[in-house]
């Protein structure tokens, strides 16, 4: 047997709040978690809608029922032929940003946001692409420990890093949660921790403070 790969054209999806105009001071591109659907993710964003700022949901590529009520989510990528389905979303994010940054004010603040898987999505574009960006938000989901960030010291100059983590989140254990800590230390990424009472959830108030820290109003 002979493994073999062809490229093709495919059809990608994504949501948004708001209308991009050169007016819009504020762009966030946020990434949903394994299972989850573009659709129902960028709704917990309504709660920071506001006429200054345009959010975007990108959906991974790979759609799927998901567990076992036949609900439709969709992932980033597998540990099969991971470096394929990286470059594929990478590419993805890349036409996303290309897509509105231009229409978009020539000051515009951009915000990268990830939740759970979309935080390891998050960050290994950053890593492969290096898009400018002034603000990222990893919520409940850990950096890609088998990537080294230590030659993007210039990058991560003049950036706000903020980790979010719920007190309760089942999947983020104190051992790996601590895992992540050393890990962020090791490779020189200056990053704040919130935490909140709660599980695996985008908590609503929680985001809309974080989000008082960085919005241009």
């Amino acid at each position: 047997m002979q493994s073999h790969q062809l490229k093709f054209s495919k059809t990608a999806h994504y949501y948004t709040i708001g209308t991009p105009t050169p007016k819009v001071k504020n762009l966030w591109i946020c990434c949903h978690g394994y299972g989850q659907a573009a659709n129902r993710f960028i709704y917990k964003f309504k709660e920071i809608e506001n006429e200054n700022t345009f959010i975007v949901a990108p959906e991974g590529l790979s759609r799927f029922y998901f567990g076992n009520t036949r609900h439709v989510g969709a992932s980033w990528m597998t540990k099969s032929d991971r470096l394929t389905e990286i470059d594929d979303y990478c590419n993805w994010l890349d036409t996303i940003y290309d897509t509105f940054v231009p229409q978009l004010s020539p000051n515009i603040k951009i915000t990268f946001f990830g939740f759970s898987q979309g935080v390891a999505t998050i960050f290994r574009w950053i890593h492969a692409r290096k898009r400018p960006c002034n603000h990222i938000i990893a919520w409940a989901g850990m950096i890609p420990e088998d990537i080294s960030y230590l030659d993007m010291s210039n990058y991560w100059d003049n950036k706000t890093i903020i980790r979010v983590i719920g007190t309760s989140d089942e999947y983020l254990t104190p051992e790996r949660l601590q895992s992540d800590n050393d890990f962020i230390k090791s490779q020189k990424i200056e990053a704040k921790l919130v935490q909140f009472e709660g599980k695996h959830v985008i908590d609503r108030p929680t985001l809309r403070e974080v989000a008082k820290q960085l919005i241009v109003t």
